[in-house]
């Protein structure tokens, strides 16, 4: 057999191989039961690699605890996580407190009652649940009417409840769903019926008021319409009542993040200071509400609605919408870093998701009505993404070149990539490739800034050119100007002597 047929040969079985592998890769993308994708800077949906993967989920059912089944979980609504890493379930239905080891595999205790004053006292539909810096667990013990705080050892250390306040109205029934709590033991709850914000108390127990009430922004044409309409209009009008907070988290300089319901779709996020005060960045597109939707924009019905938050590290959040099923990841500037989940009855998808939880390298969902734990682990695409956001985070621009660069490798779209390499060579002072790799990031901001500062270095660099080059033209237009003078008074003189 000659070399060149060998050759052909060669190149033939390399192609084949190469077919099988990526008919491989789409079998494998396409068992995924949801779409994974992100939008660009015009808005448009692009398609991208999963950055989480479903990995398996956990139920009552599979659990034992002191040698007896742990039993189905009843309408749970609620997880976090203690410093420890271990993971905590409201099991609401049941009246119950569920703690689980990191791996979700072991119960290591259930809390259905505890001593207070020397009697036995239990839950009633627990809805919330937080396990604060020192280890104690706060319950919102929601038809009790109380926020209940153990340690952990299961001893009531205190009991929050009959708040009381000039800013409260009067005969106004305390009734907790979502619970979470500072380094400064300071309690921030989220109540049923409580428009005015997030309420705070101090470590005294005592209601201090709120935090991050949403304004509603009444239309010009909605305050037109309410002026003229008749009364039994206006009774059929809908009614302006500020948004109700629906998720808690905080992060470990006490900033709160919560989320809410968004009508406009814009922004379901708050993350707010001490103060009360909405200090969240947002991207490029200033959108914070899940998937971008506007009024006739038909793919999707209305806009997310987005019932929980966490957050995770490094500045990044995870929003959960129970709309779509959909997982939405932010980095601490507000670009939004990647899409999963989905509706549906297959492995992977929700029915009713209310709560999210970041454990490791894994997200863990909680389904009510499935009454289980769906875990997703993170893909290579995602640890890429991850660590790269994280680097950036810490200022690390140079660091996270290398690993965007992969990420452009199994996603050429990737906008976010870009952006970071262009800004590493931005502050190591490449202007040149910084604007390239900012254009195509489509980063007007630091494109901007890249463009003015490799304006001012080559106008830098060849100032003492442009000066010789001013005083030479300078020179020139004397001489010239001096020339032309000579010459117009010759030819008025010859004119005059003509004359």
């Amino acid at each position: 057999m000659s070399l060149s047929k060998r050759c052909i040969r060669v190149v033939i079985l390399i192609m084949t191989l190469i077919s099988v592998f990526c008919n491989c890769s789409v079998a494998l993308a396409s068992e995924l039961p949801y779409d994974t994708y992100n939008y660009n800077f015009f808005e448009y949906i692009v398609y991208t690699p999963a950055a989480y993967v479903p990995s398996g989920s956990i139920s009552g059912t599979q659990l034992t605890y002191e040698g007896i089944p742990l039993g189905v979980f009843s309408n749970p609504q609620d997880i976090c996580k203690t410093p420890a890493g271990e993971v905590v379930i409201a099991d609401t239905g049941n009246n119950r407190i569920i703690f689980l080891n990191k791996d979700m595999t072991k119960v290591i205790k259930v809390i259905k009652d505890f001593d207070n004053n020397g009697e036995t006292d239990t839950f009633s539909s627990p809805y919330g649940v937080c396990v604060s810096k020192k280890n104690e667990l706060y319950v919102a013990d929601t038809y009790n009417n109380r926020v209940v705080v153990l340690d952990s050892d299961n001893n009531l250390i205190k009991i929050i409840r009959d708040p009381k306040s000039e800013v409260l109205e009067e005969g106004y029934v305390f009734t907790p769903l979502k619970v979470t709590v500072d380094y400064a033991d300071r309690v921030y709850c989220i109540a049923q019926n409580m428009f005015e914000g997030i309420m705070v108390f101090e470590d005294d127990d005592k209601f201090v008021g709120f935090i991050g009430t949403i304004e509603v922004q009444i239309s010009l044409w909605d305050k037109f319409w309410k002026r003229i309409a008749t009364k039994e209009e206006r009774s059929n009008q809908r009614l302006f009542i500020p948004t109700e907070f629906t998720g808690i988290d905080i992060d470990d300089d006490g900033f709160v993040y919560a989320s809410n319901i968004d009508e406009t779709g814009t922004q379901a996020i708050r993350r707010l200071n001490p103060k009360g005060e909405d200090v969240i960045k947002k991207g490029e597109n200033e959108n914070l509400g899940g998937d971008l939707w506007t009024e006739g924009f038909t793919n999707y019905a209305g806009p997310s609605q987005i019932t929980d938050v966490v957050y995770r590290q490094k500045g990044m959040y995870s929003l959960l919408d129970r709309k779509r099923g959909r997982i939405f990841t932010y980095d601490h500037e507000g670009n939004l870093l990647y899409i999963f989940g989905g509706l549906g009855t297959q492995k992977g998808t929700f029915v009713t998701p209310v709560a999210i939880e970041n454990i490791g390298n894994t997200i863990i969902v909680l389904d009510a009505y499935r009454a289980e734990i769906l875990i997703f682990t993170e893909t290579q695409y995602g640890s890429l993404i991850n660590k790269a956001v994280a680097l950036r985070y810490d200022g690390d621009e140079t660091e996270a070149v290398e690993l965007w660069e992969k990420v452009l490798t199994l996603d050429e779209n990737n906008e976010l990539a870009y952006v970071g390499i262009g800004k590493a060579y931005l502050t190591s002072g490449d202007y040149v490739k910084a604007m390239d790799y900012l254009k195509r990031g489509m980063s007007s901001e630091f494109y901007s800034i890249a463009f003015r500062r490799y304006r001012n270095e080559v106008l830098k660099e060849n100032m003492s050119s442009f000066l010789t080059g001013g005083v030479i033209l300078l020179i020139v237009l004397v001489i010239g100007n001096s020339i032309y003078r000579k010459k117009k008074g010759i030819r008025k003189k010859e004119g005059l002597l003509n004359g």
